[in-house]
C-alpha cells in the first residue's frame, strides 16, 4: 500500500536522483516528464543504456527529494491505485510487442510502491520538435509529401500491430512519434492509463491534447476503437502538412471548416494526401478508415 498522506495540496514531486538504484538499474537523470509519469535514462547491471519510466501521476501523489516511494492522499489512493494496474498491465501487453515502429519494453516491475517500465532508449527528436523546428525556419511545407508518406506508413504499420494485439494507443500526437538519429519513425508514450483514470474522474478538462484527440473521445459514453487511434494518425498527417496543430472537435462541429483551411496547402500536397487527411479526421467514426492496414494501403497505393 502507497504511503498515504493525510493533508497535503501534493505540491511537490521530485523525481529521482542521479545514482538512485532501482532493481538492478540505475538512474542517470531525468529525460522528460509528463502527467502520469516520469522517463529517465538508466544503465542496466551491464552498463547498457535503457529509458525507464516510472509511474507518477502528478494530480494523485507527491514525493520529497530523496525518496523512494510517492505519498498518495487518503480520497486520491483507489484512483492511484487504478492507474497503477492500468500501467502495470499496459506494460505487460507492449513487452509482446515486438516491432520496429512500437517502443520496445525489456523488463517491466513493481517496486516502491508504484511501478516501472524498462524500455530501448532511443536517440533523434520527436516528430513535434521538427515541425516546431521547420516553422520557425519559415519552411513550406516543413516536410516534402514523401516524408509525410514514409513516416505515416512506418507509424500505421506498427499501429496495425498495437491493434491486433487488442490495444489502443489512445494518445497518438507528434511529440509521441520518435525519429530515430537512423530515421525510423517509433510510436511512444501510450495512452491507455490515462484514458481510463480521466473517465472515471469527474474532470470537466479531459486528460486529452486537443487537436489531436477524436470527438468521441470528449464523450463518456462513446465507444472508443481502432478508429479513434485513426483520427489522431489523421491529425498528425494535418501537422506535417500545415505545421500546427488541427482544431479540437468541438470548433468543427457547427461548419467545419477543415476542407477550407487545407485548400491553403492545395498546392504544396497531392489532392490524394489531402483526401486522405479529410478521411481520417471525420467526425464521425464510422467514416474513417476502419483499420491501420485500411489507411496504411491507401497511402502505399496512390502515387
Amino acid at each position: 500500500m502507497s504511503n498515504v498522506t493525510p493533508q497535503s495540496d501534493l505540491a511537490a514531486l521530485a523525481p529521482l536522483e542521479p545514482h538512485t538504484q532501482v532493481g538492478e538499474y540505475t538512474i542517470v537523470k531525468r529525460l522528460s516528464e509528463g502527467g502520469f509519469g516520469v522517463v529517465y535514462l538508466a544503465t542496466d547491471k551491464r552498463g547498457h543504456q535503457v529509458a525507464i519510466k516510472e509511474y507518477l501521476p502528478a494530480n494523485l501523489a507527491k514525493r520529497d527529494a530523496g525518496m523512494l516511494t510517492p505519498s498518495v492522499l487518503p480520497d486520491k489512493l483507489s484512483l492511484y491505485l487504478l492507474g497503477l494496474k492500468n500501467f502495470f498491465e499496459e506494460g505487460r501487453s507492449l513487452a509482446q510487442i515486438s516491432h520496429p515502429a512500437v517502443v520496445s519494453v525489456l523488463n517491466f516491475f513493481r517496486k516502491n510502491e508504484t511501478v516501472y517500465l524498462v524500455m530501448n532508449y532511443l536517440q533523434g527528436k520527436t516528430l513535434q520538435d521538427y515541425i516546431i523546428a521547420g516553422r520557425q525556419l519559415g519552411m513550406k511545407p516543413v516536410f516534402s509529401e514523401s516524408t509525410v508518406r514514409s513516416v505515416l506508413i512506418e507509424i500505421l504499420e506498427g499501429l496495425q500491430v498495437v491493434h491486433q494485439s487488442q490495444m489502443l494507443h489512445l494518445d497518438i500526437k507528434p511529440a509521441n512519434i520518435f525519429i530515430t538519429d537512423e530515421d525510423k519513425a517509433v510510436l511512444i508514450d501510450f495512452g491507455a492509463t490515462r484514458n481510463t483514470l480521466s473517465n472515471v474522474t469527474n474532470s470537466k478538462q479531459p486528460m486529452y491534447t486537443p487537436g489531436f484527440a477524436a470527438p468521441e473521445m470528449y464523450r463518456r459514453d462513446a465507444s472508443l476503437g481502432v478508429w479513434t487511434d485513426i483520427y489522431a494518425v489523421g491529425a498528425c498527417l494535418y501537422s506535417m502538412a500545415m505545421g500546427r496543430p488541427p482544431l479540437e472537435p468541438s470548433k468543427r462541429r457547427l461548419k467545419d471548416p477543415l476542407v477550407d483551411i487545407l485548400s491553403d496547402v492545395s498546392g504544396l500536397y497531392s489532392d490524394k494526401l489531402i483526401e486522405m487527411i479529410e478521411w481520417s479526421m471525420t467526425m464521425d467514426p464510422a467514416g474513417r478508415p476502419q483499420s491501420a492496414k485500411e489507411l496504411r494501403q491507401a497511402l502505399i497505393d496512390y502515387h
